[in-house]
């Protein structure tokens, strides 16, 4: 969101406040995807999850909590932009959020395991349950900026780059060790996740993400000196684990 900022000289301190409500539903998605009925992970982040070290009532109540909070940061009088602008960010981060976005990705997450699920499957829950919220953090500076032409084109690149974290959140999964991720790793193939490494293999999934990086790179290519930083975040979210 900084970095798209950046290309368009919008606010900082608008922005991070922004950012702290995408926080909050990406916090909230955590908790809940760490729960015993979704993915049962005991670690995040190198600590206890939430649901281990407090309870699953507790992780429940905090994970809702987060998603009202970030519409909370969204409508305050402190978030210096017009209300008509507020408003198109609540419902784009809402429509991230909830069936069209990360539930309805985290849904298809649990009922394509252990099964044999096509790429376009694949890809299609990947966007949804990250993409959305990647795409959100790229319209958001462009809606502010009242470039309503190129929401779109900042929204297929969002949901690109959520698709590049992904892959490398997956390829991590594969190869990364508990250490140095802060969270249990080989759980993808233990519990018979749909993912690009578990169809295409490990090296076919690295040359699939370097090609979508460029892909995106070529996208920013017109924004000159200004896209710098977005394409240094580019690289750090595919090879962050090297």
């Amino acid at each position: 969101m900084i970095d798209v900022g950046r290309i368009f000289n919008v606010n900082y301190s608008t922005l991070i406040k922004i950012g702290a409500s995408v926080e909050c539903i990406h916090a909230y998605s955590l908790i809940h995807d760490d729960l015993p009925c979704m993915d049962n992970d005991t670690m995040r982040r190198g600590k206890l999850s939430t649901h281990v070290k407090f309870g699953e009532a507790t992780a429940i109540l905090a994970g809702n909590s987060l998603l009202t909070l970030a519409f909370e940061i969204l409508s305050d009088k402190k978030l210096n932009i017009i209300d008509k602008i507020k408003v198109d960010l609540i419902k784009k981060l809402s429509e991230c959020s909830g069936h069209s976005g990360i539930a309805g990705g985290q849904f298809l997450d649990l009922n394509f395991e252990k099964k044999k699920i096509p790429i376009n499957k694949i890809i299609e829950m990947d966007l949804k349950k990250t993409g959305r919220l990647f795409s959100f953090c790229c319209i958001a500076p462009v809606i502010i900026a009242k470039k309503n032409r190129l929401i779109k084109k900042f929204e297929n690149i969002g949901s690109e780059i959520g698709l590049l974290f992904q892959i490398a959140d997956d390829l991590i999964d594969y190869k990364g060790n508990l250490k140095k991720v802060g969270k249990k790793t080989k759980k993808d193939h233990k519990q018979g996740k749909a993912t690009l490494v578990s169809l295409l293999g490990y090296k076919n999934t690295v040359i699939y993400g370097d090609k979508l990086r460029f892909k995106i790179q070529k996208k920013l290519k017109n924004y000159g000196k200004k896209s710098n930083n977005l394409n240094k975040t580019l690289e750090h979210i595919l090879y962050r684990n090297k």
